[in-house]
């Protein structure tokens, strides 16, 4: 009786298992309590791993049921793998039944959440947009059609929000194409509410040119692509904005025009609150309560100081359908600029030619003064230089003079005396008398 008790429990936990296995293909397990262990069925085709690690560390390893291992940089070409600082996402094709173990510093108390099936939930747009909008739009990463939630996980996952123009005729974005105008964060920053909670929120850039597009949102990574589309329309700034100069620029005050298209805005429920910033610092806030007709001018406090002016605002409105909407106006531009300086007398004029004439006077006297000296120094290197090169030549005269002499006289030396030199005439006979001739 007893065994067949424990039998019958026994097929009775196998029988709940099985059940269990197929109303949730992949659950998850608490990776704390299990030693970074969990087990997959044979009924498993695809699964991707959420692993939360302690923030740097490094990526975990994959340690299957034969004992093999796999790594960030090492595991086959159906495994894809994304790590971040705080977690790793892996997606396996196929896995292999059995015990699988994780290796690494998965940060305690988290959870190793197995899914099987994974995608993006996108919050619809508002209908009508109006150009310079300012919406809060949320999106969602699901897993096995639950909330994915993991610290960095807004590192891991790449958001993207596309317009992509239905090219329309008449319409102002009939050539833009396609227009990355935001994403998707989830950082605690600007719109969005906590960070890490699983919640993207958009910043979506609604200055575009105006008409039909096709919204895309697209989340992706090296694991996984999902994308999400709509229809929307952008409709034209409903407040137009002009800047009215006075007359007199330095006593005047200057205008704002606003107009507001009652067609699209309810007028009772249209509030607006401009921003004045100017030279020396100026920031004056001007908050307009109400609105009472489409076309209002807003007078400026008086402005003094000489410089650039930028008027900001928002209309916080309510669409003829019910929708509240806040509007970034576009930003306008003034500048204050001192008069012109009135025209001189004729005696400052007079002033002002006897000056030049002094100036040019001078300059003459002094480009008179330069060139002569300039030429008076000139002729006198000129001069020297003359005067050497011809005491040089009358020097080399003398002294080629001098050495022709002493070459002749040389050479006389060498030759003896010459047939002019030599008498050839005989001696008279009375003066051989004396002279007895030789007997010998």
């Amino acid at each position: 009786m007893r065994n067949w008790l424990l039998r019958a429990i026994f097929t009775s936990g196998l029988l709940l298992l099985t059940l269990n296995a197929m109303a949730q293909v992949v659950p998850s397990s608490h990776a704390s309590e299990l030693k970074n262990r969990f087990r997959i069925d044979h009924m498993v085709d695809e699964l991707t791993l959420f692993v939360q690690r302690d923030y740097g560390s490094a990526p975990v390893i994959i340690v299957l049921p034969d004992g093999s291992k796999w790594y960030v940089s090492r595991h086959p070409e159906s495994v894809q793998w994304v790590d971040g600082l705080s977690g790793d996402i892996i997606t396996i094709k196929s896995p292999m039944p059995g015990p699988w173990q994780l290796l690494g510093k998965v940060a305690k108390g988290s959870k190793i959440d197995k899914v099987s099936k994974l995608g993006i939930e996108v919050d619809p747009m508002p209908q009508p947009l109006y150009q310079g909008e300012r919406i809060k739009i949320t999106a969602k990463l699901l897993g096995d059609e639950q909330r994915m939630r993991m610290p960095g996980l807004d590192y891991l996952v790449d958001w993207t929000a596309k317009f992509i123009s239905e090219h329309r005729p008449g319409d102002e974005n009939f050539a833009a194409g396609t227009l990355i105008v935001g994403s998707y964060k989830d950082n605690g920053e600007g719109l969005d509410g906590a960070p890490d909670d699983g919640i993207f929120t958009a910043d979506i850039n609604l200055n575009q040119p105006w008409g039909h597009y096709r919204f895309l949102v697209s989340a992706k990574n090296n694991t996984f692509s999902r994308e999400v589309g709509g229809d929307i329309v952008l409709l034209p700034m409903p407040v137009s904005l002009s800047v009215i100069a006075p007359e007199d620029h330095l006593k005047g005050r200057w205008q704002v025009e606003v107009i507001v298209d009652d067609e699209q805005l309810q007028l009772a429920n249209t509030h607006f609150e401009f921003e004045l910033v100017g030279p020396a610092g100026l920031q004056l806030t001007l908050p307009v309560q109400s609105v009472t007709d489409k076309r209002m001018q807003l007078t400026l406090p008086q402005v003094s100081e000489f410089g650039s002016y930028r008027i900001k605002g928002i209309a916080a409105a309510t669409s003829v359908s019910g929708r509240e909407v806040l509007l970034t106006l576009p930003e306008k531009f003034f500048n204050l600029v001192p008069p012109p300086e009135p025209p001189p007398t004729a005696e400052e004029l007079a002033a002002i030619a006897a000056k030049k004439a002094a100036i040019a006077e001078a300059k003459a006297k002094g480009d008179a003064m330069f060139w002569i000296v300039t030429v008076n120094l000139s002729l006198l290197v000129l001069g020297t230089l003359a005067l050497l090169v011809w005491r040089k030549r009358q020097n080399l005269k003398q002294a080629l003079a001098v050495t022709a002499a002493r070459l002749e006289e040389q050479r006389a030396k060498e030759i003896g005396p010459t047939l002019d030199e030599i008498d050839l005439t005989m001696p008279e006979e009375s003066e051989l008398k004396g002279v007895e001739p030789d007997k010998s």
